[in-house]
């Protein structure tokens, strides 16, 4: 139990902790709230749009993510994260006061997702290699689970309020108190003590640092057979929002409360999840494979689901071996990579992370839409059931290499998976 809280022992992270809740919580209330708006006000329950919303606000790191991944690695983190958390409580307050106004419309929500995505395009690679300086390389896996932690405790209170917010005053409110909740983030980065960050070297401007990121990758074939498990899982597997609004509304026949309810049921799951991480030391591939298959089996079982109630349980199941897949996978890239190339290979990550989705969300929309949301889940399955192959084929791999000679070091051959 102290393993698993050990960072919040620290003065920053512990300050950074609790401005994070305040705002992942605000950004859940978002998210919930600006979903339902393209659903059910500004379109025909159309699970198409919703992917289209998720493709430009995630959309923009698979284009941006060199250029972040520099920003990370050369400016001073805490200062890049200040800029981009103002810049996002600006557009949170925006969307808010359009929305209140009455004229808002499915371009604006379209164009605002845009520009957010390019925000996080900065935002995410310079967060995450932020808590290194925070902890440092020790305590990074579990500062990582329990960063998780508190985004997915958050959405236990943020979809369920905002549900409750939507039916009685509507979504414009919602956006408003997002736009409030990074006050709390941004304090905590003004007080913290900057001379207990744990800073590291910072990496030479200039154009050949860009493509520095996926040199590096290339004689990493431990970290690629990672990054693409995330790629198919983060493809097709992880359209939470389609695959929730979509059941609410055509298989169940809710509400925004139900909505809200079921996405609330999911984060139970994802905060067990990241709490079991937490506990673990230095993650590995085989811990990633059994994730990515049994993350694959429970979205089947999903799909199979009679009833509102057994769905939500099942979601639960679901979310905690989604965070499990994916906190795992975030820490063993960060802990596989060299402190002054972290920035730019964690930029890859999110981009991955972050960009994939939206690139899945319009097939696994249009999927809902044409043959129901729960065939839409079956490529969720199918999606953790290939990245599992893919670590079942690079472990046999790895393992005949080294019957046949001593493995190659870390920066060419095949490195150890565990």
């Amino acid at each position: 139990m102290l393993r698993t809280f050990h960072s919040l022992q620290g003065y920053n992270y512990r300050i950074w902790a609790g401005g994070a809740l305040v705002s992942n919580i605000g950004t859940w209330m978002q998210r919930i709230a600006q979903d339902w708006l393209v659903l059910t006000v500004l379109t025909h329950d159309s699970g198409a749009s919703v992917g289209l919303v998720m493709s430009l606000q995630f959309g923009p790191p698979i284009v941006l993510m060199p250029l972040a991944g520099m920003a990370a690695d050369h400016f001073d983190r805490r200062r890049l994260l200040m800029v981009t958390q103002s810049a996002m409580a600006v557009l949170a307050l925006g969307l808010g006061l359009l929305t209140l106004a009455g004229v808002v419309t499915l371009w604006q929500v379209y164009a605002f997702a845009g520009v957010l995505g390019c925000v996080s395009s900065f935002d995410a690679p310079a967060r995450q290699t932020f808590v290194a300086e925070l902890v440092g390389d020790e305590g990074l896996p579990n500062a990582v689970a329990l960063n998780s932690t508190l985004f997915n405790g958050a959405r236990l209170v943020g979809p369920a309020v905002a549900g409750l917010m939507i039916a009685a005053v509507g979504s414009g409110w919602v956006f408003v108190i997002n736009s409030l909740s990074f006050v709390a983030v941004i304090a905590a980065l003004a007080a913290m003590r900057t001379a207990e960050l744990r800073r590291p070297p910072r990496a030479p401007a200039g154009p050949s640092g860009i493509a520095e990121g996926f040199r590096y990758l290339r004689g990493r074939p431990d970290l690629i057979v990672a990054l693409t498990m995330l790629f198919l899982v983060g493809t097709y597997g992880l359209n939470f929002p389609i695959f929730i609004s979509t059941m609410s509304v055509s298989a169940f026949h809710g509400g925004p409360d139900l909505y809200g309810v079921l996405s609330s049921c999911m984060a139970v799951g994802s905060v067990a999840g990241a709490l079991l991480v937490a506990g673990r030391k230095r993650p590995h591939l085989v811990l990633l494979r059994v994730s990515a298959l049994s993350f694959g089996v429970a979205c089947a079982l999903a799909a199979l689901m009679p009833g509102p109630w057994s769905f939500g349980i099942v979601l639960a199941l679901v979310g905690s071996l989604a965070q499990t897949f994916t906190t795992s996978t975030n820490s063993m890239v960060q802990l596989s990579t060299e402190p002054f190339m972290r920035g730019r290979v964690m930029a890859i990550y999110m981009g991955i992370f972050l960009g994939c989705t939206p690139l899945g969300a319009p097939l696994v929309g249009w999927v809902a839409d044409t043959f129901g949301p729960r065939w839409a889940l079956g490529v969720g399955a199918a999606s953790g059931v290939a990245a599992a192959l893919l670590a079942t084929w690079y472990l046999q791999r790895a393992k005949r290499r080294r019957a046949g000679g001593p493995p190659a070091g870390p920066a060419g051959g095949v490195a150890e998976p565990g």
